[in-house]
């Protein structure tokens, strides 16, 4: 591919985006994951970030040092604007974008793809108790933004991730337009 391309991993909470990114980061080199800057205390896991202050990310907001940022679940997020360099100069990037920003991303990002990981309710839930991040009721408030659907007008792949995180980024290879590399397809 001569043009770059940001892609968009979005889907709700639990529904394995993190380890699905790391898969194709892993899998195909030339996708780089890209960290965000989140208002969340440090070494929470799941993905590496960095973390900031309210103040820390409004004073990088303002510096325009973000080429998009949004606010969910009570937290704020940034994109560097590097990436949009990134992008721009043909590299492929892949970030964790939240639905309520995909169409201004499409502004930024002409080349912009999604993919839109989900899973069943169940596994949702379970992976979200796991996490040990959220109470019983912040699980059911993500939970019921499940059915929200995505903004019209985007290139979107769906893919469903409830088994082997190997098939699902085999999957996803192939709907971003990249071979599956031998190792993770042998033994299937």
């Amino acid at each position: 591919m001569s043009t770059g391309r940001l892609i968009a991993v979005a889907g709700p909470s639990g529904a394995g985006k993190d380890s699905v990114m790391r898969g194709l980061a892993d899998a195909a080199p030339v996708l780089v994951p890209v960290r965000r800057a989140i208002t969340r205390a440090p070494g929470l896991g799941g993905e590496d970030y960095d973390a900031l202050s309210e103040a820390g990310f409004a004073a990088r907001a303002e510096a325009g040092e973000f080429c998009l940022h949004w606010t969910a679940h009570g937290l704020r997020y940034g994109i560097p604007a590097s990436v949009l360099d990134d992008v721009r100069g043909g590299a492929q990037r892949v970030a964790n974008l939240s639905r309520t920003v995909l169409t201004e991303a499409a502004r930024v990002f002409p080349e912009l793809e999604v993919l839109h990981v989900t899973a069943d309710p169940e596994t949702l839930a379970r992976r979200l108790a796991g996490r040990g991040r959220e109470g019983r009721d912040d699980i059911a408030r993500r939970l019921s933004r499940t059915t929200e659907p995505l903004p019209a007008g985007l290139t979107v792949h769906r893919l469903h991730n409830d088994g082997p995180i190997g098939t699902s980024v085999d999957r996803a290879l192939h709907m971003l337009g990249l071979a599956a590399p031998a190792r993770l397809t042998e033994g299937r």
